[in-house]
């Protein structure tokens, strides 16, 4: 993919024959560390052997993506004798093999293929020996390795371990030849497991003599039997021996000559190292030896311990324990375990073992971490890259070890392009080593000595938001987690008597006077001193001039903000520093930190001297500053920033995207929290009042008194603005007739339950306050309501339709339609399903409110109605299947217990203590329960692993439903061109739900490969698309573009595979599109079809957020201008390194757009409540560069509940103005957490504007009703003066704004209002009163 290392280094010819016989070999490898030894083995070969002489050609896999070198090998493998292979375990690339060996592999002499993809392993052939049955075949063997395989990928290899030790058993079975063939085969894979050069040799020369020259009398090829290592063990470059005995190696370590006696201090921090043992037989060692030699020059004891197989948790389990005698509980002799294999603890490349490894970290309970060695790439290529490391190589040993628990993804070892051999890279070595010494001093050190940093954000900069973080009242959290150190035995001085004492010492100076709003400054740090403690200050000066800057200064010294508390510091982390400055915001490239966010880190780690530092809550710009995107070399911000410190980071559970970049980019150890409990949003005011209204039509409806209702409601409608939501006709209500009246009302009911039934986060969370029995039954009702295929769940709307006889879906498609009896029918399934969940909430609630642990009543066997049974009975569904329903509350009965667990302070604590935090999903707990109870170190998934057979299925009733709108509105046609938004959380919630809409969109299907893996397509002919091929233009999230590179080149694959398709261009709009654009810019048709984008590498979102939030634009033009700069870098499959800057295909493939697309997946993050939504919104854009004077239409899927709906924009931006900003369930629950509360209500109005500014999707009276709760009601109005003067001021000055930029009009008094308004605030915050 990079890579450009030609695999001709790899290429051995003797220098002359003398008359001996010539064998030709081909090998192929997934990482170069056979390279060195097999050469070796040839040369010597060469050198010495009277008889024959071998010519090698050697190909890594990656190295077949390239054209001209997989020309080359299929040459080489048709002129030769013998194929070899091991660990062909990428997909695409296992065919490509397949597809050149096949054709000569009855003509090779011999093909051995070690562990691979079942395909590849099939091309085995040894004389009768073979594999091509694998899969099918009845023989011992094959039954074995199918018997293994079952059971899990680690153990295929181990598998064939234990095969070597039975194998005489087995072959007792077999006619004779053919058990000297299979006997030939295990020994091969000895000979290869060996991996010494000797080993090599010897298996060369055997090949040559079975299967070569078997016929000729060239019995003088002399070999011997394999030389066997020990399966696992411990090992030492100094030591005479592998030991397979922990007390014999500590003996001999105890007894060395040259370490200091420090080192055989059994008090020594002791540090165990996972090793490959590959890496050891084959000599490839250096980069262990480097390590090893650098843990011990800082004073630590070294266990470093090998596999042979993939399975590593056999060496952990067996040798990182102290045994002492029978009966005592052994006690683990390592602080802290770093694997330097870059694989999954169990599986290594092949089928993963996750709860296997987790068990037995588990028990260890040490932290664990991962550092890497280069495999795909040399030294130079990642060093030169802004990537950073390569994609296959992030899935495979950064994203899957995380599943592990693993932390601190570092690498630690380059390549040497012509060897093939790592190189330890001492910068790395270093920052590895000291790291992990650092966790085993928080093991050891006591809790009185130990220093915390607590650092929090502001974001954006303004003194209402200090303390930001998504859902999370940060303030109150800090308060638990202190009071919980205090009483845990941390030293903590003068702890105030409330969370907001506590803010107020940390946001007031109380020595300053009152009119200057300072944060308490914590140190005050000279020039000379920052430069002499921050190595990298200077390469800061290119952005920010020399020291101290005007940032997070005094003009002569940095200043710290913050305050002490004994031995924990809360500090504000700076900001980035360009939020104001409307030219830096244009860079494509984002800039360094600024001298004040360095001094900010330096002053932790080398003044303070933190013995860990937390980050707290969602989240922070240390790990958005610039550097590689994954792979971070010494030159990166985030790498310089964070130093040595161990970095711990509370993180919303349901954003696992972004947590996934703060544990690869700033090397966190995340601990998940809950979001608040949700809430049905309700109906207030006059929608309360329409409610009722409509129960009355329901009840008079035949009476004379029908009519007039029915115009009462329409003009109620009109008054609440949901006119623009339902389609009103424009005559009296007389003039209808009873099933036009009934479809009105239909249609006004089925909004209002949208309204009253969507899911709301109520309040803020507080870490070590987890939700009551009773705050948990809305997400309960949630989970209970979507089917769960794959563990055999059906949701209980759908089990209660079925006792009627009826098809949910049907249901759910007659409600959007209007039908009143089922927009009736389907609120009574949603009622009865409240009152059932409540029911089974209300039986295993304690006195308290809380859940109980004891009261697990098992209806099941009493042969007593259950509760939720009697409860659906009265709701008027006697009929229910009770087998249905059991599966279904025994689920929910668990999910209870998850969700009121409370480990997010424990989690916390251990953290503190340097122990293992148990790994997790993050998500969305409604689609996933996995994902509870909190308090977990979070992780993404397996990139490769989606999207998943059941997003295809809903991303294509999503996509099918947004073509029907849109054609709709839009006289029958299909829109062309569709610009879509992909989001990295949304695609790891949904398992790639949006990525499945993009392919079905253009028209071709994901194929799995034998493990499950995603890295096939498949082109859907018309016939069965039964529409034109859709074009799209893909905006990435710059965490979408990290996460998900190899989702990307899917896509781009998808588009170009459209494009090149021989069909008219009416039925495929890919073509179309991409044919005037080769014409238009001169460039071929593959690069027209360029439809991928996101940010340039290492840099992060648009700024059209940053430039709203802090009002720093004159016009529209300058966001547009801001979006085309920043987003138009493109991905391309056929040079998937690089993200190329490419605004000219970027342009033209906007300009055809018909419509604009995002996706909502979850209830808590909605259009207004993040900033990122009009961030990436291309609307505005698109219909400036269309130049027909045409609005592209905006469209939002919705896939929140079990009935997806695809809504205008507008119409979602109404839907969320009503649920939240304009809902007193909404507010008061956010005012009743003071001042973060006010700041959260500034936030959404700031958001709501930013969607007038984007795409012009905000209606004239959602400003007004703003203005009409927040500012005309005086004793509202004082009540956000008071918490928060400072957000307070930022609402009035937002509506001034979108007044001032024509997106609200309104009366002159109420502006005189708020210009009003604005001074007595100004005078308030000034001190002036």
């Amino acid at each position: 993919m990079f890579t450009s290392v030609k695999p001709n280094v790899r290429h051995i010819v003797p220098r002359e024959l003398k008359g001996r016989s010539l064998l030709k070999v081909v090998y192929i490898v997934l990482e170069a560390q056979y390279q060195s030894s097999l050469s070796g083995a040839v040369r010597s070969i060469n050198e010495k052997n009277p008889n024959l002489a071998i010519e090698i050609s050697g190909y890594l896999i990656e190295e077949l993506r390239d054209p001209k070198n997989y020309e080359n090998f299929k040459r080489e493998v048709s002129e030769a004798n013998i194929f070899i292979a091991s660990l062909i375990f990428i997909e695409d690339l296992a065919e490509k093999v397949v597809e050149a060996v096949t054709p000569h592999r009855d003509k090779l002499d011999a093909a051995v293929v070690f562990p691979s993809m079942p395909q590849v392993m099939r091309l085995n052939k040894m004389g009768t020996f073979s594999m091509a049955q694998l899969g099918q075949s009845k023989s011992a063997i094959a039954q074995f390795m199918r018997k293994r395989k079952e059971k899990s990928g680690s153990s295929f290899q181990d598998g064939m371990l234990k095969l070597l030790q039975t194998l005489p058993k087995v072959l007792k079975y077999m006619p004779l030849d053919k058990a000297q063939d299979a006997r030939n085969f295990m020994l091969s894979f000895q000979y290869w497991l060996g991996g010494s050069s000797e080993n090599l040799e010897n298996f060369l020369l055997m090949l040559a003599d079975k299967y070569v020259f078997k016929d000729q009398k060239k019995s003088s090829l002399q070999y011997v039997d394999p030389v066997v290592y020990p399966d696992m063990g411990i090992w030492h470059p100094l030591a005479p021996k592998m030991f397979e005995d922990v007390k014999e190696y500590l003996n001999w370590y105890n007894n060395r000559k040259d370490i200091s006696e420090n080192l055989k201090d059994p008090l020594a921090p002791c540090i165990g190292l996972v090793l490959q043992r590959t890496h050891l037989v084959t000599g490839d060692d250096a980069h262990y030896v480097a390590m090893l030699q650098e843990l011990e020059a800082m004073g630590a004891r070294v266990l470093p311990v090998f596999a042979g197989g993939l399975d590593f948790s056999k060496p952990v389990d067996a040798y990182f324990w102290e045994v002492v005698t029978k009966g005592v509980e052994p006690t683990p002799l390592v602080d802290t375990v770093i694997s330097l294999t870059g694989f999954a603890l169990v599986g290594g490349p092949a089928r993963q073992d996750h709860p296997k490894a987790v068990e037995s970290l588990k028990r260890l309970n040490r932290p664990y971490m991962v550092a890497l060695p280069l495999v795909f790439q040399t030294t130079e290529e990642w060093e030169e890259s802004d990537l950073g490391l390569h994609p296959i190589q992030v899935a495979l040993q950064i994203a899957i070890p995380e599943l592990d628990g693993a932390i601190e993804p570092i690498i630690m070892s380059g390549r040497d392009g012509a060897t093939g051999k790592a190189i330890a890279l001492q910068d790395r070595i270093e920052a590895v080593a000291q790291r992990a010494l650092k966790w085993a001093s928080l093991r050891r050190k006591p809790k009185l000595n130990k220093k915390i940093a607590i650092t929090i954000f502001s974001f954006p900069p303004d003194k209402g938001n200090i303390g930001t973080a998504a859902y999370l009242d940060v303030f109150g959290s800090i308060y638990e987690v202190v009071k919980a150190l205090k009483g845990n035995g941390y030293d903590i001085q003068d702890l105030p008597d409330s969370a907001e004492e506590l803010m107020k010492q940390v946001i007031q100076d109380a020595t300053a006077q009152y009119q200057s709003p300072e944060l308490n400054i914590a140190y005050r740090m000279s020039v000379v001193e920052y430069e002499r403690l921050t190595p990298y200050s200077e390469r800061l000066h290119e952005n920010w001039g020399r020291p101290p800057g005007h940032l997070n200064s005094d003009g002569e010294n940095l200043l710290i903000y913050g305050k002490t508390f004994g031995n924990v510091f809360i500090g504000v982390q700076p900001t980035f520093g360009y939020e104001g400055d409307p030219m830096r915001l244009l860079f494509s490239h984002s800039a360094s930190p600024h001298h004040g966010f360095a001094a900010y880190y330096t002053y932790l780690e080398q003044i303070w001297k933190a013995d860990a530092v937390l980050h707290f809550g969602t989240h922070g710009s240390l790990e958005f500053m610039p550097g590689k995107q994954i792979g971070m070399s010494g030159h990166c911000y985030p790498d310089n920033l964070i130093g040595t410190i161990p970095n711990i980071y509370y993180y919303a559970a349901n954003n696992p995207s972004e947590a996934t970049i703060a544990k690869r980019r700033s090397y966190a150890e995340t601990i998940s929290y809950l979001t608040p409990p949700a809430e049905n949003a309700g109906l207030y005011k006059g929608l309360q009042e329409l409610n009722e209204l409509i129960a009355s039509y329901q009840t008079l409806k035949d009476s004379g008194r029908g009519v007039p209702i029915v115009n009462t409601i329409m003009d109620k409608c009109r008054i609440v603005n949901l006119d623009q939501d339902v389609t009103l006709p424009e005559k009296d209500a007389q003039e209808l007739s009873a099933e036009e009246r009934d479809q009105v009302v239909g249609d006004v009911y089925r909004r209002l339950m949208e309204i009253e039934s969507r899911l709301l986060p109520c309040g803020l969370h507080v870490i070590g306050k987890p939700p009551t029995a009773s705050e948990a039954i809305a997400t309960l009702v949630n989970i209970a309501s979507l089917d769960r295929e794959e563990e055999g769940i059906t949701g209980l709307p759908r089990i209660i339709a079925n006792s009627l006889k009826r098809d949910i879906e049907e249901l759910y498609q007659n409600n959007n339609q209007g039908i009143l009896a089922d927009v009736e029918l389907l609120q009574k399934i949603t009622e009865a399903t409240n009152s059932a969940v409540a029911a089974l909430v209300q039986q295993r609630t304690d006195a308290e409110g809380r859940v109980s642990m004891v009261s697990k009543l098992n209806f099941f066997n009493m042969r007593k109605k259950a509760p939720w049974i009697e409860a659906l009975e009265a709701a008027g569904f006697p009929d229910v299947d009770g087998e249905a329903i059991k599966p279904l509350f025994e689920y929910l009965e668990f999910c209870l217990e998850q969700v009121c667990a409370d480990n997010e302070l424990g989690s916390l604590l251990r953290a503190f203590e340097g122990e293992y935090i148990l790994p997790g999903p993050g998500g969305d707990p409604i689609r996933n329960p996995d994902v509870l109870p909190t308090g977990k170190n979070m992780h993404a998934l397996d990139p490769q692993s989606i999207p998943t057979a059941a997003a295809v299925k809903s991303a294509k009733t999503v996509v099918d439903r947004l073509l029907a709108r849109q054609m709709q509105e839009n006289g029958g046609q299909y829109p062309e061109t569709i610009a879509v938004v992909l989001w990295g959380t949304d695609n790891i919630k949904t398992y790639g739900e949006s990525l499945a809409q993009v392919m079905w969109m253009v028209g071709v299907k994901p194929i799995p490969d034998a493990l499950g893996r995603v890295n096939k397509l498949e082109l859907i002919s018309l016939e069965e698309l039964g529409r034109p091929r859709v074009d799209v233009v893909i905006n990435c999230s710059g965490v979408f573009r990290d996460l998900f590179i190899n989702q990307m080149n899917l896509l781009d694959k998808a588009v170009k595979m459209a494009a090149e398709a021989d069909e008219p261009e009416e039925m495929n709009f890919v073509r179309k599109h991409a044919l005037k654009q080769a014409k238009d810019l001169g460039v071929n048709l593959r690069q027209a079809a360029t439809r991928v984008f996101s940010n340039a590498s290492g840099s992060y979102a648009a700024n059209v957020n940053l430039a709203v939030e802090n009002s720093s634009w004159e016009d529209e033009s300058e966001l547009q201008e801001m979006y085309l700069k920043r987003k138009s870098f493109a991905f391309n499959s056929d040079n998937p390194g690089m993200m190329e800057d490419n605004r000219k295909v970027f342009e033209s493939a906007l300009k055809t757009a018909d419509a604009t697309f995002q996706n909502l997946d979850s209830s808590e993050i909605s259009l207004t409540d993040v900033s990122h939504y009009f961030d990436s919104d291309p609307t505005k854009v698109v219909a400036t560069l269309r130049g027909d004077g045409k609005q592209p239409a905006s469209y939002i899927a919705d896939t929140t509940t079990a009935n997806a709906q695809v809504r205008s924009l507008s119409e979602t931006v109404r839907l969320d103005a009503r649920t939240k900003m304009l809902n007193p369930k909404w507010y008061e629950g956010m005012l009743s957490h003071g001042y973060e509360g006010v700041r959260e209500l500034s936030k959404r109005l700031v958001n709501t504007m930013g969607w007038s500014a984007t795409a012009g999707a905000v209606d004239n009276w959602v400003y007004e009703d703003v203005n009409e709760t927040f500012i005309q009601d005086k004793q509202m109005q004082q009540r956000l003066l008071n918490l928060n003067p400072h957000s307070f001021r930022k609402i009035v000055t937002t509506l001034l704004e979108v007044n001032g930029r024509g997106y609200w009009e309104t009366g002159e008094s109420n502006l005189d209002r708020l210009r009003e308004l604005y001074q007595q605030v100004e005078d308030r915050i000034e001190g002036i009163e």
